[in-house]
């Protein structure tokens, strides 16, 4: 049998397969919490071994995008407990990622109006976010000019997150991920270009990978490590994420502090489209040895590329993005060999006509 669709000892919780629905960002809560709609999409695709979901603000100011549901009130935890009730009677896993966006977003969706926050001061520029523009409409706009974040800020947002994973457990999560790929806080604060901080959480690479890993103990302390992932994506060029100097140093020093953190598993996404600073040769392999545990990786992958990753024995599990916009039923469709229907990249955010259309009227496979 196919090492992808054969069972996997996540922490002591038993996949069915290796298959990792990445999560996905849909904006689909024109209220911010989920509904009928979000437990069906889930339900569906939950034939995988797990399901993480799309990025769930962990407070107002976490907030980048409209119509994202969050998880920090108890609304939320009632229409989070309808999806995850969902997936566990069709013998699903899931895990809840927590996001707060840092400079990512825009003062027409920050409590107030007022600015968003980050490491410092760097303006995103070269990228958009999906709020309000001029005329009160939605759509995508320039990230406003954040501030920075006050020393005992930084541990404030710390408790936000401690807060909602506490939250995303009352929900019935299996457990949850912490985002902190793509650009978004964390990386705001790990990167020598945009955090030019002389408290504890600036200056040096310890300094600056504090943040997430006072992040990481506390959620791990409050709901127990092997409830815990996280997502980094090491070399990151999205949402105007420049090089900066030291790059190799801090995520050779992230893989060895997360070795000594016995966390559920580590989300590897390496965003193969962005060539600006290529993956240094040898950096994946040095990373999974360093690390140790378990290893999911995210970005491009078929059957035939996880199949041979998980032969040789680079990663545990993979994860699987755009194929599952349009295929609920991605495994059966892999495992028999069924082709993959093709997405309407038109209807991947926000609502058209309905907050169906091409959320959850794609249809499992059906032999002619």
């Amino acid at each position: 049998m196919s090492k992808l669709f054969t069972p996997y000892n996540l922490s002591g919780m038993q996949l069915k397969n290796r298959v990792v629905m990445a999560p996905m960002t849909r904006t689909r809560t024109m209220n911010d919490v989920p509904d009928d709609v979000v437990a069906l999409y889930y339900a569906q695709r939950a034939s995988a071994g797990l399901l993480i979901t799309e990025g769930m603000p962990v407070s107002e100011e976490g907030r980048g995008y409209l119509y994202t549901p969050g998880i920090y009130n108890a609304a939320h935890v009632q229409g989070w407990r309808k999806v995850t009730d969902a997936v566990h009677a069709k013998g699903g896993r899931i895990f809840a990622q927590l996001w707060h966006v840092g400079r990512m977003s825009h003062t027409s969706i920050q409590p107030g109006n007022i600015a968003p926050v980050s490491a410092g001061t760097v303006q995103a520029v070269n990228t958009t976010v999906f709020a309000l523009t001029r005329s009160g409409e939605p759509g995508p706009v320039v990230p406003s000019q954040p501030r920075a974040l006050e020393t005992a800020e930084v541990r404030r947002v710390t408790a936000d997150f401690v807060h909602s994973a506490r939250l995303a457990m009352e929900a019935g999560f299996d457990g949850v991920e912490i985002m902190a790929a793509n650009g978004f806080i964390f990386d705001q604060f790990l990167s020598s270009e945009l955090n030019p901080r002389t408290d504890e959480y600036g200056g040096s690479v310890e300094n600056r990978q504090r943040f997430l890993l006072e992040t990481v103990d506390a959620i791990s302390a409050a709901i127990g490590s092997n409830k815990v992932g996280l997502r980094i994506s090491p070399f990151g060029r999205i949402y105007d994420l420049a090089p900066y100097e030291g790059e190799e140093d801090i995520w050779a020093s992230i893989a060895a502090a997360l070795g000594q953190r016995e966390l559920a598993y580590v989300h590897l996404y390496y965003q193969p489209v962005y060539t600006q600073a290529p993956v240094p040769a040898g950096f994946k392999a040095a990373f999974r040895k360093t690390l140790g545990g378990t290893v999911i990786a995210a970005g491009g992958f078929t059957r035939e590329i996880a199949e041979t990753a998980l032969e040789t024995d680079e990663l545990d599990l993979v994860a699987f993005g755009v194929p599952y916009i349009a295929n609920p039923d991605l495994v059966e469709r892999m495992q028999n060999g069924w082709p993959l229907a093709e997405s309407d990249r038109t209807t991947y955010y926000g609502v058209t006509g309905s907050p169906e259309k091409g959320y959850t009227d794609y249809p499992a496979w059906e032999a002619n």
